[in-house]
This record gives C-alpha cells, structure tokens and sequence, in this order.
C-alpha cells in the first residue's frame, strides 16, 4: 500500500512566515495518536526547523519507544503532570503551537466515570497556560459528535467530556483548531484493536446492538496528515472540522469486511439487551482492551460517527485510504512492532507463558484420562461421572482455543478448572488422612500417586492461568 507522502511545509503559514524555527508541544506523545505524531514529525524533511517537545508524566517510560540518533536530535522529553498549573506553564514557555491529545480514559473499572472530571481540570489548566505563555496556536482531536445528540440525554459521558474539552480550550488566547474524528483505525488504538481480535480470534461472537450504528473509520494515518497540515492552514484558525475515511459503514460492516479480507466467514449474532456493562467486560474477557477503557468506547459507539461538515476536504485535500487499506497498514505496523527488540522481548514473554499454560492443560487432561486405565472402581463409569467428564473436557478444549487465541477467557476458565481439578483430586486422596473417602470409594495406592502428581500438574495449570491472565493486555493504549 502507498505511504503517506513525506509532508513539506506550504507557504500558506498560520504562524509568522519570518519564524522558520517552531517549537511544537506534543501532549499525550506515548498515546496512540501522540506517539503517531512524534513518528510523523522525526520524519519530515525541508527547510523548516522544529523543536518537539514531548510532554509525559514518565520521561524514562517513554524515551524508549522512540527512535535514537541524528533524526531525533530535536526531540526533548518534558515531563509534566496536566493536573498541575505549574507544570503545564514550565513545559509550554516558549511553545508556539500544542497538540493537545490528552484523555484521562484510564483507571479501575470502579471509578471509570472519574476520567470526565479529570478531563475538565487538564483542559481548564491547559488554557490557562497556554494564555499566560502566549501560545499561538491549539491543535485539539475529539470525538466525532453532532449537535442534534449533544441535547440527549443518553449521549455517552465519553463523547460529552470530548466535546467539553474543546469548548474550555478556545477559552484560551491562543487560535484553536478542534478535529472531530469517527473511529481511528491504526495499531495501538482501543477501536482497532477490538475489531482486530474479535475478527482474527473468534470464529462466531455474540455482539450487542451497538455493532448496527453506522460510523466513517478513518486511517491513523490520515489523522496525522490532518493535524500537522493544520499547522500552516490559517482557514482551520478557531474552527471544528469533522474528520471521516471514505467508506459509511457499521461495526458489523467492519468485521465483516475484515473477515473478508482474511477470506473467513463470521458469524454474529446480535443480543439487543446486551448492556455496555456486560459489553465491557466481554470484551475485556475476549481482546486485551480493559473493561475500564471498553466501556466508555462501547458507550460512544452507540452514536453515528458520519461527517456532515466536509470542509476539511477543500482546505487540505487529501486522498483518504479506505477502510481495507487501512486495516492492511495497521497489520503492517504490528508486524514492525513485533520485529522491534522492545516490542519483541515483551512479545516472546507473552507467548511462552501461554505455551507453558496450554502445554500444562493438555497434560492435565492426559493425567484426567489416566483414570479409564488405572482406576477399577465402578463409580467412574455412572452416569453422572461421565457427564461431569465430559463437561471437564469440553472446558480444557476451550480454555486451550481461547489461550491459544489471546483471550483472557481461556486464561479465566483454565484457572477455574484447575481449581476444581486440584479440590477434587485432593479430596479423593483424604481417605489417607480420615481413613474414608468423601467422592468415591477409597482409591488404591497407585491411583493415590495418580492424585498426588495430577494435584501438581492442577497446581501449575493455576500458576500459569494466572500469571497469563494478567499479562494479556494493550502496552501504550
């Protein structure tokens, strides 16, 4: 697929035309869109000069993820916390233009409602900064809303804190540039990769009524032209645009799509009762995108995400990628990262302990089989025996597939029947204690060494479940 043109400023300067050198403030820059944009800028070529001021709460977490050497020597990481005035107005003397792409989506599925509050107090500390320190320009990425919803009451508290964030930063002195974009596809961004695992993973899914609401996906790429472009734009100065791909479709158009390109057939089924609660946490249980993050995304994609306003287009004409150009450049992206020696080490890790957690199910449903050979007593061919045999099984088969497909399902169901395995096969040796035993009637002694070593195959099937549960997870959403 063709790649973005490298950019070269136009003479059309929103800025002072005689001011060759900006120094540019780049917040959120270990986000999604952020880290996108610092790649873009450590990529551009010409007589202009930049000084990219990367703005994070960790310097040391984020300097790795960007490349060394010569191309980066005008890359400096700020640290500062957007809660804190006197942060802000540290990092932002001397700035000229800020990319504002902070978004407190984070936390504890508890307190996920705290993000809107959080929002309001970096936007107002951001304004006031900006004014004190004479930014020229705010360049803010929101959410794409109309405002024909912005009077309903069930408009999500995600697109509502979007919109208000854009509203506190025109109330700086400094011009404002507000892009409002449907879903963003691109490697790194919760929407994509919800799509990508629940198409690349499951072979059929169980979806809420959401997945029907119509939405303009935009590539990552695409996004990153329009933001850095507005820099010489003086038509975006103090004005909204909408930002949408090509292509109108739904959630379910997407997967299927998707599907289509992998040449795989999808089967969804649609439950119209299916709350944004229980959504979020079946997502959380099917991709690694966190309950806390899911639940405000599902709630926003309950709105229609179409461009109305299509101004954008005659300001900065840009050929936009469709939608499966761009899903291939995020796989594309993800393949790079994987070839990365960060992205590499964590990614071999990951993989081990499910190799290690899947190695330990198959051996405990050998050593469970054991039981038909070694085991004379009658019991364990009742009825009710087999039925619990069988259900034991059917759950080793799908904790294996959903292990082996990066879900922390698999990793949730291998520990619950480790568990029970380990119980039961404990009890079954108790006669060795109490002199009776509370399942069946006593075992014999060889049976009594079976137990025992399947209690320590049982015991690691635990460990590994719960070491991969919780290494299943997005880095750097």
């Amino acid at each position: 697929m063709k790649q973005s043109e490298p950019y070269s400023m136009s003479q059309n300067y929103a800025v002072e035309p005689s001011k060759m050198h900006l120094t540019i403030l780049i917040t959120g820059c270990s986000g999604f869109i952020g880290s996108h944009l610092v790649e873009r800028f450590m990529s551009i070529k010409g007589d202009r000069k930049f000084e990219i001021r990367c703005m994070t709460r960790n310097v040391r977490s984020v300097e790795s993820i960007f490349k060394k050497g010569e191309a980066v020597k005008d890359l400096k990481f700020v640290q500062a916390d957007a809660s804190k005035y006197s942060d802000l107005v540290s990092v932002m003397t001397g700035v000229d233009i800020a990319f504002y792409l902070i978004h407190s989506m984070e936390g504890s599925s508890k307190d996920w409602k705290r993000f809107a509050d959080r929002d309001r107090i970096a936007a107002s500390n951001f304004a006031r900064a900006a004014t004190e320190c004479g930014v020229k320009r705010i360049i803010y990425l929101g959410g794409l809303v109309h405002e024909n919803e912005l009077r309903s009451i069930k408009l999500s508290e995600h697109m509502r804190s979007r919109r208000e964030v854009g509203q506190i930063l025109t109330k700086s002195t400094a011009k404002v540039t507000i892009f409002r974009a449907a879903i963003i596809l691109g490697q790194g961004g919760a929407s994509f990769q919800m799509l990508q695992y629940l198409v690349e993973r499951l072979p059929a899914m169980v979806c809420p009524k959401w997945v029907l609401t119509r939405s303009q996906p935009i590539a990552i790429d695409d996004v990153i032209t329009y933001l850095i472009k507005a820099i010489d734009s003086k038509e975006t100065e103090d004005k909204s645009f909408d930002l949408g791909g090509p292509d109108i479709m739904s959630y379910v158009d997407m997967m299927r799509r998707y599907g289509k390109m992998l040449d795989k057939s999808i089967t969804i089924i649609i439950i119209p009762f299916l709350t944004p609660r229980l959504s979020s946490y079946w997502i959380d249980l099917i991709t690694p995108v966190k309950a806390s993050l899911a639940r405000p995304l599902v709630e926003s994609l309950k709105h229609e995400a179409i461009v109305r306003d299509d101004s954008i287009k005659h300001i900065i004409p840009l050929k936009l990628r469709k939608f499966e150009e761009a899903i291939d450049a995020a796989r594309n992206e993800e393949k790079k990262q994987k070839n990365s020696v960060t992205k590499k080490k964590e990614y071999v890790t990951h993989t081990t302990s499910n190799q290690i957690l899947i190695i330990s199910l198959v051996l405990l449903a050998l050593v469970g089989s054991t039981y038909y050979v070694l085991d004379a007593r009658p019991e364990i061919l009742s009825a009710n025996w087999l039925i619990i045999s069988g259900l034991w099984y059917i759950g080793i088969v799908f904790s294996v597939f959903f292990v082996s497909n990066g879900a922390r399902l698999g990793a949730i169901t291998a520990g619950v029947i480790g568990w029970i395995t380990l119980a039961l096969w404990l009890i079954d040796n108790i006669y060795t204690i109490s002199g009776d035993s509370l399942l069946a009637s006593s075992p014999n002694m060889t049976m009594t060494i079976r137990n025992f070593v399947g209690a320590v195959v049982a015991g690691l099937v635990v460990a590994s479940s719960h070491n991969v549960f919780h290494k299943i997870r997005i880095y750097g959403l």
